[in-house]
């Protein structure tokens, strides 16, 4: 029997296609799906992978992962069932990847290329033309609208404009993507939105309202679209009004510059003795339950993020930005509260809303907890992928 975590690494791949598995939704499964993924992170894009790779195969499909930038993800997956081909491009344009992918698609007999990112859209775009299998884009976020370095944006922008011109089905995580899909010129028959998912769970903050110093929790690979800037200007409007808040930043930083330009904000904001920077972790939950109130300040680029669902299945009130898929998840004012970007005052004002009682935080708790079990489960979200491809076998 076959290892699910060997690898392929050269033109000779490991034999994925023998694995063995005793669980009998393996055994009854009817097509095989090829994930074209980064793999350098482990955040939320990834974090959907890692669970479709768990949830499809009781839906009839059997996931393997092409990791082309092989990194945090090989090491932090939980779904270990599933074979991995690590297959290191050495740029964005290393073609040399195709020919090993290719094998792979062949002789573990694939049937749908599904990518996650524009550069390995690139990729699928060229396999599903020479192998013609069906191709799949997830858009996890307006690549247009990714990051702060607008060249960038340019150049994956025009990578996913012209490798989209293959693509079977288009995966968005949120109604606001689609629509920006279709503002692209993308055709609403391909556009398939499958919101993302997270696992109910056991490890549920506390449900007695807080007390004392109100604990702000935020997780993210923190990076300037994040808005953490504008949560420290929050948290210091708050503290001069007398609201004793403190922060647990979960998360690593994008750049080591980038974090040292936080921490000296912090300096400068006196916010340094309430601020714990945590770094990464893998257990989300294990932290999120030590937060009073979870806060994304996002300024842009976000799809339907994974950890404000997490938040809410912790039964975490979450205080967000009205940015793109975030107002999908959190309704104002019943399953959380909602801030302008780039606004401390205005994210000052809805934290203070819970911390003086304004609104009652075990309502947003108990309605937080009970929307995510209705509409952003895990299994929600992998029945709805398995439809797309039900649709195009």
């Amino acid at each position: 029997m076959t290892n699910a975590n060997q690898t392929a690494n050269s033109g000779t791949h490991a034999d994925a296609s023998i694995i063995a598995t005793n669980a009998p939704e393996w055994k009854k499964a009817t097509g095989r799906v090829l994930h074209l993924i980064n793999g350098e992170h482990y955040s939320g894009a990834e974090r959907v992978q890692d669970l479709l790779g768990l949830c499809l195969p009781e839906n009839g499909f059997l996931p393997g992962f092409a990791c082309v930038k092989p990194d945090l993800f090989p090491k932090m997956r939980n779904a270990t069932e599933a074979p991995l081909y690590s297959i290191a491009m050495r740029s964005r344009f290393d073609l040399a990847a195709i020919q090993k992918l290719r094998n792979v698609i062949r002789s573990d007999g694939y049937d749908i290329l599904h990518a996650h990112t524009p550069r390995t859209v690139m990729l699928g775009s060229l396999l599903s033309r020479w192998t013609g299998k069906p191709l799949v884009y997830h858009v996890h976020s307006p690549v247009g609208r990714d990051s702060t370095r607008k060249f960038q944006n340019w150049v994956n922008g025009r990578i996913e404009n012209i490798s989209l011109k293959q693509v079977s089905r288009l995966i968005t995580v949120s109604s606001s993507l689609a629509g920006y899909m279709e503002s692209e010129g993308y055709s609403r028959e391909i556009i398939s939105t499958v919101p993302n998912g997270v696992p109910t769970t056991d490890q549920q903050r506390s449900d007695e309202p807080p007390t004392g110093p109100l604990t702000l929790g935020t997780v993210a690979l923190f990076r300037a679209r994040k808005g953490t800037e504008v949560l420290l200007d929050a948290m210091a409007i708050l503290r001069d009004k007398g609201h004793d808040v403190r922060l647990r930043a979960v998360g690593a930083f994008e750049t080591e510059e980038y974090g040292q330009q936080l921490k000296e904000q912090a300096e400068r904001l006196d916010l340094v003795s309430a601020i714990e920077w945590t770094g990464f972790t893998r257990d989300v939950n294990a932290e999120l339950v030590q937060m009073d109130l979870f806060v994304l300040p996002s300024l842009f680029g976000e799809g339907l993020p994974m950890v404000v669902l997490e938040s809410m299945a912790a039964g975490v009130p979450v205080v967000g930005t009205k940015v793109e898929g975030v107002p999908e998840a959190i309704r104002d004012g019943i399953d959380g509260l909602l801030a302008n970007p780039s606004d401390a005052a205005d994210l000052a004002s809805a934290i203070a809303k819970v911390a003086d009682g304004t609104v009652d935080w075990s309502e947003l708790r108990q309605s937080a907890i009970t929307r995510h079990a209705e509409k952003f489960s895990d299994h929600a979200m992998a029945a709805g992928v398995a439809e797309v491809y039900r649709s195009l076998l």
